[in-house]
């Protein structure tokens, strides 16, 4: 039963529209969707409280820069008494194509620096996250000025559709289970 959800990216106008903020347009797609008026600042992050499905449900930003994630989680995690399997994760991920969602239900940071932040705080890699595909730049070595580069005007209407895909397959996460959102959320064809 997922009680929390976590989009990560950096905080600040300067970051809003990057490829490492996908998480936190997730969050936003459900804030609006979902008609959440305010957030709270607490634990280090931007919190957002609702109900959905009889129980409440937190969404959160955390404030702490990508790279240090995990220090919000742990606080988000210990002050809601929530265990990491009842957390969904959701985050920018460099192997997908632009367009796709994969769930998982846990394993490595693969290279995430924002996950390995978390799983270094939790002491656990058994959450579930969804990576939301941002695509690779052509040479190896532009990857951090890719992923906090903005979206180009030609991605703008793929990014729109694959954020509300990744809302619907969180709402699918949190009203059903995460085993059960799979299949929707891992579908190839929903966003193209």
């Amino acid at each position: 039963m997922i009680k929390l959800v976590v989009g990560l990216g950096n905080p600040g106008k300067k970051y809003e529209n990057t490829r490492h903020n996908v998480g936190f347009m997730v969050v936003d797609e459900l804030v609006r969707r979902l008609k959440i008026k305010n957030f709270k600042e607490e634990s280090l992050s931007h919190v957002y409280r609702t109900r959905i499905a009889g129980r409440e449900v937190i969404f959160a930003k955390p404030q702490t820069f990508m790279n240090n994630s995990g220090l919000a989680v742990v606080n988000l995690l210990e002050e809601n008494d929530i265990e990491p399997q009842e957390m969904l994760v959701v985050y920018d991920d460099l192997d997908l194509p632009l367009g796709m969602t994969r769930l998982r239900l846990e394993g490595s940071s693969g290279g995430h620096r924002g996950v390995e932040s978390i799983i270094k705080n939790i002491k656990t890699d058994k959450f579930p996250r969804l990576k939301i595909g941002i695509g690779r730049p052509k040479r190896k070595e532009e990857v951090v000025n890719y992923v906090l580069s903005p979206f180009s005007k030609e991605e703008q209407e793929l990014v729109r559709a694959v954020v509300k895909k990744a809302g619907e397959c969180v709402l699918r996460s949190i009203e059903l289970s995460p085993q059960d959102a799979m299949e929707f959320c891992n579908r190839r064809d929903l966003v193209r």
